[in-house]
């Protein structure tokens, strides 16, 4: 990693951090940079949760980098496996990512949010897509994630007007899953990925599956994809030793011993 995507091991969890002032904007070198993290956390059996956040208490992202743009990086350019921010478009990923929001999500920095699964927010943090008022619409995901996640009028005029949601407002509509003080911010978020990370590994990768596939169709049909037992997390989960391990422990009056196998 560069000086502008620093990642930490805090147990099972990895902290990404990026840090590229004033605004940590994100231009190509960095998505492959946060791509690149995140493959490796999704390679590594030890770790469960990852954690992405900014550097500073100001931006969380800044977005896309529109002096990287000015420089001639064209608003399609290629981001890598990931997509822009090396998360956007990873779809293969099976593990859960919280975002720390320390500052304003602006953007694209808004849509790395988005694509994760849990967000912690700092209290000043702010939320909001202005790429209407400058000429192009959101093309990483923010156009199809938010009117998900709020409800559709207000997500419609958020795309629309580049009107800002503060972190109470976003607590309030259920965008977020904390508010906390600046200084509480990582330490929530660890806190928050130690909880999620006491449940079994593949538990965890089942639902993120089942969760993913479930999105697009009926509830009905999703039944149906589930009994087939052709969703290979699930699978692997009802055949591995966790499954049983869960019950054994509760009969027995003990803490579940999780291999992930």
């Amino acid at each position: 990693m560069s000086m502008a995507v620093h990642i930490e091991h805090r147990g099972s969890a990895l902290l990404i951090t990026l840090d590229r002032p004033k605004a940590n904007a994100i231009d190509c070198a960095t998505s492959l940079e946060l791509y690149e993290a995140l493959a490796e956390f999704e390679q590594n059996p030890s770790l469960q949760v990852a954690i992405i956040t900014g550097a500073g208490q100001r931006f969380f992202s800044a977005g896309w980098d529109l002096k990287g743009a000015a420089a001639g990086e064209a608003v399609d350019a290629h981001h890598g496996p990931g997509g822009f921010a090396g998360l956007t478009e990873l779809f293969s990923l099976t593990k859960p990512v919280i975002a720390a929001v320390n500052g304003m999500a602006v953007g694209g920095g808004f849509e790395l949010v988005l694509a994760c699964d849990l967000i912690v927010a700092a209290d000043h943090a702010q939320f909001f897509l202005p790429e209407a008022q400058i000429g192009i619409a959101p093309d990483s995901g923010g156009v199809f994630r938010l009117p998900k996640r709020l409800p559709r009028a207000v997500a419609m005029e958020m795309l629309l007007t580049g009107s800002r949601l503060s972190a109470e407002e976003a607590l309030r509509w259920g965008l977020v899953n904390a508010v906390v003080a600046p200084d509480e911010l990582i330490v929530t978020a660890l806190a928050l990925a130690e909880r999620v990370a006491a449940s079994a590994p593949l538990a965890q990768q089942a639902i993120m599956e089942l969760v993913s596939a479930g999105e697009s169709i009926s509830v009905q049909q999703a039944f149906e994809l589930q009994r087939s037992r052709t969703l290979p997390a699930y699978r692997r989960m009802l055949q591995s030793q966790d499954a049983e391990e869960g019950s054994n422990a509760f009969a027995e009056g003990r803490p579940p011993i999780w291999k992930g196998c």
